[in-house]
């Protein structure tokens, strides 16, 4: 049997005498910088940065660098066999795809996406605790998966993951431990942005019926602390979690769930004392395998050994959580040895983003929102360049703008009536001022 590199090696040169070419670039470079393109400035923060100055990141590749195959040869490759067990099933290859969160910002849907690759290849998908689909809707896509579990301040969440994940037919759980507290992300921070904060990645948090139950805390609470600030830009995020909350967009904008969803998840997502004793009690809780993913150092290695997990994954998060943290390719040698062949060892963070001196930001694009029409470029300050810039400076000044969408008054009010409390759409009429409330 031909090997799968090596048949898509032939197919490509084969298509290539007619003149086709390959819509997925075959260099790791130009497919980054492609798809880099195609993110919005806030997207590409997000998934190309890291910690810090970003200083684990560039320690990830370089640890790889530093590493050399010498080849050996006469050895018969005719036929090779990648396959390898693990936790009861036979894998075509020893890869698993590790768990990514608010791919939403990549793209809607992307999670389905990223499953139905993964099940044609038969490699495993780790669901992601931050996916912007249900672990339910992914699993049944039909290949192998596992679930990363974020151990959230409520228990009784948690065990509502597990028990869900169990159902859903994950073969494993995977435990995070290195993001109790959010990574210092410069990128992030300099815009602003993270995504959770706009309803994006916490789908498993809004179909699960405890965190509903908390969200209903939430609401029920007394309100504290001074209204937000009504500004063109607040009333985009809510417009914007309102879209990304499950259900139709006019009921939710009516509603005061989604935002109230986004509070309560800021609040219960991430538990900083999580603790080995916090450890001891997860055996108890589920039949799965359970996976520690973080560990770096060997004495930690040895004591979730000790703990009776059934494997570790040796990772720094990519570089997204402490800066100058050891690379995970120089860690894993050490992790290794501290357990043996107590429990299976996996590696994670490897293929961290490419940095470069002339890449110091997002990748070089027009600063235009896709459909947006092209500006004519006569000299600055002049004729229709300027009554183009001033257009457009008064439309994004308008709240309640859709992505390639127009103002909507009715809507615009519903936003900051929901934003602040204050009455504004009268039932059944919508975007008129009336009796009833919005958002209280």
């Amino acid at each position: 049997m031909t090997a799968p590199g090596r048949a898509r090696q032939e197919r490509i040169y084969r298509e290539g005498v007619a003149g086709a070419r390959p819509r997925v670039p075959a260099g790791p470079d130009e497919l980054e910088r492609r798809g880099r393109r195609a993110m919005s400035r806030r997207a590409d923060a997000y998934v190309t940065g890291g910690a810090g100055a970003e200083t684990t990141m560039r320690a990830n590749r370089a640890a790889f660098a530093r590493r050399e195959i010498v080849p050996r040869v006469l050895r018969d490759v005719g036929e090779r066999d990648l396959t390898v067990e693990l936790f009861g099933r036979t894998l075509p290859a020893p890869l698993l795809l590790a768990p990514i969160g608010a791919l939403d910002l990549v793209r809607r849907g992307a999670d389905l996406a990223v499953a139905r690759g993964a099940a044609a290849a038969g490699v495993p998908m780790v669901i992601s605790n931050q996916a912007g689909t249900p672990m339910e809707d992914i699993a049944a896509v039909g290949g192998p998966t596992w679930f990363q579990l974020y151990w959230s301040t409520s228990d009784e969440l948690v065990d509502s993951f597990l028990r869900r994940a169990e159902a859903s037919g994950c073969d494993a759980v995977v435990v995070t431990l290195d993001t109790t507290m959010l990574g210092w992300r410069p990128r992030d921070l300099d815009l602003g942005h993270l995504p959770f904060a706009r309803g994006i990645g916490i789908a498993q948090y809004t179909s699960d019926p405890v965190f509903r139950g908390l969200v209903e805390q939430t609401l029920a609470a007394p309100s504290t602390g001074a209204p937000p600030k009504v500004t063109p830009q607040a009333v985009r995020t809510l417009l914007e979690i309102t879209r990304n909350a499950p259900g139709r967009f006019r009921d939710n904008l009516r509603s005061p769930v989604p935002r109230a969803a986004v509070e309560t998840f800021l609040r219960v997502y991430s538990r900083p004392r999580l603790s080995w004793e916090d450890l001891a009690t997860l055996r108890s809780r589920i039949r799965l395998p359970i996976l520690l993913k973080g560990v770096l150092h060997p004495d930690d290695a040895r004591r979730a050994a000790d703990a009776g997990v059934d494997g570790v994954v040796v990772s720094n998060h990519g570089g997204r959580q402490i800066d100058h943290a050891v690379a995970s390719l120089d860690a894993l040698p050490g992790v290794v040895d501290a357990v043996g062949d107590a429990l299976p060892v996996l590696l994670d963070s490897g293929g961290a983003h490419r940095r470069r001196r002339r890449d110091r930001g997002p990748a070089r694009r027009p600063r235009r929102a896709a459909g947006a029409p092209v500006r004519a470029r006569t000299r600055p300050g002049r004729g229709p360049w300027r009554r183009a810039g001033a257009a457009e400076r008064r439309r994004r000044a308008r709240p309640g703008l859709r992505a390639g969408g127009g103002h909507h008054p009715g809507r615009d009010r519903a936003a900051r009536a929901s934003l602040t409390g204050h009455p504004a759409v009268r039932s059944g009429a919508p975007g008129r001022p009336g009796r009833g409330t919005v958002g209280s």
